[in-house]
Formats: C-alpha cells, sequence, structure tokens
C-alpha cells in the first residue's frame, strides 16, 4: 500500500513540521558522520547512555535519544554490540548495544542538507 500523504511513512514530504531540540540534531548530524553509535542501558531498557560525547549532560543524551527513538528517526538495539568496539566506559552498564539512523531519519537529514533548518 503506498503512501497516502499522511506523513506517517516518513517519505511522503507531505510537509508536516519536525521539531528537533539541538540534542537531537546534534546526535543526528553525529549519525550521520558514524552510521553507528554506541549506547548502554540497565535490565529495564527505559534510559539510554551515550557517552561518546561530553558536550551535554548524560541526562540531555538520554532524553534527546528516546525523542529520537519516539519520531522514528533512530533505532535502539540494546541486543546488537558494535563489533570491535571497547565498552569499557559503559562496564557499568549490563545492556551494550547500539544505534542507528532510520530510513526516515536519512531522509530528515537530507531535506536538512536541501532546505536547511528552520527556527
Amino acid at each position: 500500500m503506498g503512501c497516502k500523504g499522511c506523513g506517517d511513512c516518513g517519505g511522503c514530504g507531505c510537509g508536516q513540521e519536525l521539531f528537533l531540540t539541538e540534542a537531537e540534531l546534534a546526535l543526528l548530524r553525529r549519525l550521520e558522520e558514524t552510521p553507528f553509535l554506541p549506547v548502554a542501558g540497565a535490565y529495564d531498557m527505559k534510559i539510554p547512555v551515550y557517552l561518546e560525547d561530553r558536550e551535554r549532560p548524560r541526562e540531555e543524551y538520554a532524553a534527546a535519544i528516546l525523542a529520537l527513538v519516539g519520531k522514528r528517526l533512530v533505532r535502539l538495539d540494546y541486543d546488537i554490540p558494535l563489533e570491535n568496539f571497547d565498552y569499557g566506559a559503559y562496564r557499568e552498564f549490563p545492556l551494550h548495544g547500539s544505534m542507528a539512523l532510520t530510513g526516515r531519519g536519512q531522509d530528515v537529514l537530507e531535506q536538512i542538507a536541501i532546505q536547511g533548518i528552520g527556527e
């Protein structure tokens, strides 16, 4: 079934606005540069932990990741850790996984590159 212009599939370009915080945009751009980033968490998987960039507090990155997942721009996989990545900084967390852009996230970054960002 094809897109009906509802904005639900992420590919129809129906003109719905998408609001991103600075932290969300920074993570999207980081994922544009590095397709897979590490993530960790507790067994309840409620709060993702990202420690690779120190520009923002851990809580701000967690909120940004959850928001991007909710907007279907990023996928979290606690059961797919990065190969050859040292999770030493994440040793206090039992789950070691990864995050990546979704197809919709890639589309959004392409639109940002073409149209820029409004305020």
